[in-house]
């Protein structure tokens, strides 16, 4: 056994992990897919090969729902990126050892914190009525929590402290004797941020944008707790469709709509690790 992981090298330290992935990532996909791709009558009882279910979350209101979640993700991880990076640059500038500790420990705590608790949160402050809404209306009329505006209000609550536990890390790495060698040469800190902290910084900031984006996709149980589903998303129509909430022999379309699901993440984290990686070098070199 010994002489079978020395002739591995390092990938007989790693298959331990590739096991655990497989059984625990990849199996739950293949069912996902499987599921997706079959259909059973209702009336003879008899599963068949199909890509209707596959065909159908792309359409209708199904479509919609994946639309207004892509929108949805889009709006809160703009919003959470720009404020995010601006939170982390100013923690970065800080000199109190205690407070970044203060802070990350409260980044991790807070970048966990949605779903139900978070949504109570929101509705006991808020509600359908008191001070807090009447200044919120005073500037917006319309808003409510459970309308879209609504959801976008509440996920960077916990999308923020993610962009910060993202890109702190990258802001940290930046040299101070790199802008001191601008500002030697002639540089303004304008040209200080375009030419050198800036792309050093960009892979860092993307990759949490896009972790940000992943992260406003698959959530749940926020927008459930906020909306009672009133809001078309993809993922609170996977769980109506789950629960029963649906036409006789159509039970496979969840499948078939987290399926869509894993793989808009699945190319999230695609885009997300290579970043992570360039970042990481550029600011350890």
């Amino acid at each position: 056994m010994i002489r079978i992981v020395k002739k591995l090298g390092a990938w007989g330290a790693v298959l331990p992990l590739l096991g655990y992935c497989a059984i625990a990532l990849g199996l739950p996909v293949w069912a996902i897919l499987w599921e997706g791709v079959h259909q059973t009558n209702p009336n003879t009882q008899q599963t068949a090969t199909t890509l209707s279910n596959l065909t159908a979350s792309w359409h209708g209101i199904y479509l919609t729902g994946l639309l207004t979640s892509l929108r949805l993700s889009l709006l809160s991880s703009v919003i959470s990126a720009i404020v995010g990076l601006l939170a982390a640059y100013a923690i970065a500038q800080s000199k109190g050892r205690y407070f970044k500790q203060a802070v990350l420990t409260a980044s991790g705590v807070l970048a966990n914190f949605g779903g139900i608790p978070l949504a109570f949160c929101f509705i006991a402050t808020i509600g359908t009525g008191g001070v807090f809404l009447s200044w919120i209306e005073s500037v917006w009329p319309s808003f409510s929590l459970e309308t879209f505006a609504g959801v976008a209000l509440v996920y960077p609550y916990f999308l923020i402290p993610l962009m910060v536990l993202t890109t702190l890390p990258a802001l940290d790495g930046l040299r101070e004797q790199w802008k001191e060698a601008s500002a030697n040469l002639g540089g303004t800190s304008w040209q200080y941020w375009r030419h050198v902290g800036g792309p050093l910084l960009l892979p860092a900031a993307l990759g949490g944008f896009v972790l940000c984006f992943g992260s406003g996709f698959a959530a749940y149980a926020t927008a459930k707790a906020l909306t009672s589903g009133t809001v078309p998303l993809v993922t609170t129509q996977i769980a109506n469709i789950l629960s029963g909430n649906v036409i006789a022999g159509e039970d496979n379309l969840g499948m078939a709509l987290a399926f869509n699901t894993i793989i808009i993440c699945g190319l999230m984290m695609a885009v997300y690790l290579p970043l992570r990686k360039r970042s990481a070098k550029w600011l350890e070199s």
